[in-house]
């Protein structure tokens, strides 16, 4: 009677904890439902770690082909936090996916006008929206690594087989037929066999457990693929079949699946102990990790079309939440050959931006004062292209340009890696401009921050002038800022010349950084040495020195 009570009570307590469990899971994707509902328009809150960075771009390395933005120019648009202001993916699979759409600018439109359809969707339809999103969150985070390592890291496992296992397991029956004849030396046998399994067993579940992981995820997916598609809209046909195709053929891969990850999310019920023994004895776990590995590296292209497809749709809802977290306003591109035409244009990481308008069919030359707004401008411009070619999405209240190449050269520095100077760096960037003129099937659009600021001012002035009227063509639109004026009289007729001005009023310095018309007149550099209390001595001298040199041409000193 003892033991049934015993019973009774231990089942009941099994019981019990597994049902508050239960209800606190769906306690908690109840509230997880409700956040995705209420945060739409709001700003991402994900954090963003070092390592998670480091696992992001693991879907680009593996997808590099056609045209793609260089490291140069990412990071001279700040395109690591510009990323993390339109990513509200929630798996891995959609980080990966729309980093690399970010790194990879379309060059057909009909591409876009897809994941338009996508978005636009999402963006119209929150029930559908917040359904994808709970999959997404079942599929997780594959860690600090990229579903690409993990799949590196199994390539790189020696060809397994299970003969060993099964010669093995075959050699039980033969013990328990000899125990019939023979109880000491069957038993004796018996007990050998077992030592000699769960050893073997320990030693081969210590290589394979770093692997788990990957394979745990890889499976999720294939789940989680399953089940998405049976709800995907029809505006999804495409990711659906591609899916659907997918997981057909990475279907034998899930045979086994208890076995192998039973052992990881255990609840430490008896039931779980004898399973435990079971495996031990049996191997049957190594067996089927074997299979999966076989199956896995045989339909390695099928799980890359899933991970595309399902990042694809994720990368799609970013986008819409992204679209509707805009209160200042963005617009569908419009690509055409001819001029470039920005209205209302402004920078999608300024909290309170100042917003701009250019058409130009020529190139383009900025002047004016430090933080005056040239650079945020050349910013502006080069993210409206790459965001209009990248997820059809402009921060304007119009785009109308031709699809381009695009490249940089902003916000450089000394490598002190290779020990080049910042010059060195400089000009090699240039270079790499100018290399992809000749070297580009297409429009090449370009931004230039100080050009040659590395050096003297008359070489400066000099190069400059000629390596600015090389970037101009029927095959090359360039953007260049610059402190040199003379450069606008020189450059003037192949360049547009554009400026921002500054006013100095009670003695402070207000910037409106709007885009005027022509070169800039003011001189206000000076200006700002008296503002901040150098004295009069400094002042009255340097002011006299660049009048006589606007005069003259010369320097003289006084």
């Amino acid at each position: 009677m003892e033991y049934l009570i015993f019973s009774v009570v231990t089942v009941a307590i099994i019981l019990f904890i597994f049902i508050q469990g239960k209800l606190e899971e769906k306690k908690e994707l109840r509230l997880f439902l409700q956040k995705l509902r209420e945060d739409k328009g709001k700003l991402p809150e994900k954090e963003y770690k070092i390592e998670r960075f480091v696992r992001i771009p693991g879907y680009f390395e593996k997808h590099q082909k056609g045209f793609q933005i260089d490291d140069i120019t990412w990071n001279d648009l700040g395109m690591d936090d510009v990323f993390c202001r339109i990513n509200y993916s929630i798996s891995s699979t959609g980080d990966e996916v729309l980093y690399h759409m970010l790194r990879t600018p379309c060059m057909e439109q009909d591409e876009l006008e897809h994941f338009h359809k996508l978005a636009d969707f999402y963006q119209k339809n929150d029930e559908e929206r917040v359904q994808y999103q709970r999959f997404m969150r079942k599929l997780g985070s594959t860690g600090k690594y990229s579903l690409y390592d993990y799949l590196y890291y199994l390539e790189r496992l020696e060809k397994r087989s299970n003969k060993k296992e099964i010669i093995s397991v075959c050699i039980l029956p033969v013990l328990i037929a000899v125990a019939c004849f023979d109880l000491s030396v069957g038993v004796a046998g018996l007990l050998v066999w077992s030592v000699y399994q769960m050893f073997g067993y320990f030693k081969i579940k210590s290589d394979n457990e770093p692997y788990l992981t990957s394979l745990s995820y890889i499976m999720r997916m294939i789940e989680v693929g399953e089940a998405v598609s049976k709800n995907l809209p029809s505006v999804c046909k495409k990711e659906k079949e591609e899916i659907l195709a997918a997981a057909k053929e990475l279907k034998p891969a899930k045979k086994g699946c208890f076995w192998i990850f039973g052992n990881i999310y255990k609840t430490g019920s008896p039931l779980d102990v004898v399973f435990d023994y079971f495996r031990m004895i049996f191997h049957v776990d190594l067996i089927y990790f074997n299979h999966m590995l076989k199956e896995l590296m045989t339909h390695k292209e099928q799980v890359d079309a899933m991970v595309s497809s399902m990042g694809t749709i994720e990368a799609a809802i970013s986008v819409a939440l992204y679209r509707s977290s805009l209160d200042k306003g963005w617009c569908i591109p419009i690509f055409r050959d001819g001029e470039m035409n920005v209205e209302q244009g402004y920078h999608p990481l300024i909290e309170n931006p100042v917003k701009n308008s250019i058409c130009t069919g020529k190139n383009v030359l900025l002047t004016g004062s430090n933080a005056s707004g040239k650079s945020t401008f050349l910013k502006t411009m080069a993210l409206s292209s790459l965001l209009a070619q990248t997820i059809y999405t402009v921060t304007a209240d119009k785009y109308e340009a031709p699809i381009y190449h695009l490249y940089s050269s902003m916000s450089l520095r000394d490598d002190l890696d290779s020990g080049e100077s910042y010059y060195i760096v400089e000009i090699k960037s240039i270079k790499r401009i100018l290399d992809s003129m000749q070297n580009t099937n297409g429009k090449v659009l370009c931004f230039v921050d100080e050009v040659l600021r590395g050096t003297n001012t008359v070489e400066r002035i000099a190069a400059s002038t000629q390596i600015l009227l090389s970037m101009t063509g029927d095959n090359i639109r360039c953007f260049a800022a610059t402190h040199d004026i003379e450069l606008t009289g020189l450059l003037e007729g192949p360049y547009d010349n554009y400026h921002f001005e500054e006013e100095i009023k009670d003695g402070d310095v207000l910037f409106n950084y709007l885009l005027q018309s022509g070169k800039a007149t003011t001189r206000n550099a000076i200006k700002l040495l008296e503002i901040m209390g150098y004295k009069s001595e400094i002042i009255d001298k340097a002011r006299k020195q660049a009048d006589v040199f606007l005069k003259q041409g010369s320097w003289e000193l006084f």
